[in-house]
């Protein structure tokens, strides 16, 4: 009797695994199919179409092997450059509570990350709590944080955490992030999403 409760115990433990990775995969899913549908959605934005895209694909292809590789230019604040990566090791779609796109963040192998706002929200540098909280308390204080590593020799310069933000005017166009490591992109994430969210609220309230 002991064993057949020992037995019993063992299942159900061993059932409990795999609905936990169950639930765990379906979460995946979801994250992935809402990235997909963000992707389509700036494909469609951009006139492509679903028989076209093999073309464009095979003609990006065909363009990145005949060039030659240059060296990066640092976007200007005056001009916007949108992403100009190749293609990223993944994408994580920023929304509100009710589904609204905020923003696409664009993750690259370099630890190199691009912040590219819905441009039709419009979002504003003096909006807040963008300058107030992300710029001041999120990205400079990374960057001093990754300074003062650097001047005690823990960290060389060419791995510091810094930051561009890319400007048409007033508005912003990209977020450009360098020396992203997994534990900062995660808080960056939810900053930034949080920030992105704060400043539509404003900017309705002001629309109103």
């Amino acid at each position: 009797m002991p064993q057949d409760q020992e037995r019993i115990k063992a299942v159900v433990a061993f059932k409990q695994r795999l609905e936990n990775r169950l639930a765990k995969l379906e979460e995946e899913a979801q994250e992935l199919q809402a990235t997909l549908d963000a992707v389509n959605g700036i494909l469609l934005e951009k006139g492509f179409k679903r028989g076209n895209l093999q073309d464009a694909e095979a003609a990006e292809a065909t363009k990145e092997a005949a060039s030659q590789p240059t060296q990066e230019r640092a976007p200007t604040e005056s001009r916007p450059t949108g992403y100009q990566g190749g293609e990223p090791e993944n994408v994580i779609p920023l929304k509100t509570a009710n589904d609204e796109s905020l923003a696409l963040i664009y993750v690259e192998n370099d630890k190199s990350v691009h912040v590219l706002p819905d441009e039709s929200k419009q979002f504003s540098v003096n909006t807040p709590p963008f300058s107030n909280f992300l710029v001041e308390r999120v990205l400079v204080k990374m960057q001093n944080k990754d300074s003062e590593l650097v001047r005690l020799n823990q960290l060389t310069p060419e791995q510091m955490f810094s930051y561009n933000i890319v400007r048409e005017g007033d508005l912003i166009r990209e977020i450009v992030l360098r020396n992203v490591d997994e534990e900062r992109l995660k808080e960056l994430k939810s900053s930034i999403r949080w920030t992105l969210d704060k400043m539509y609220e404003k900017m309705k309230i002001q629309q109103q």
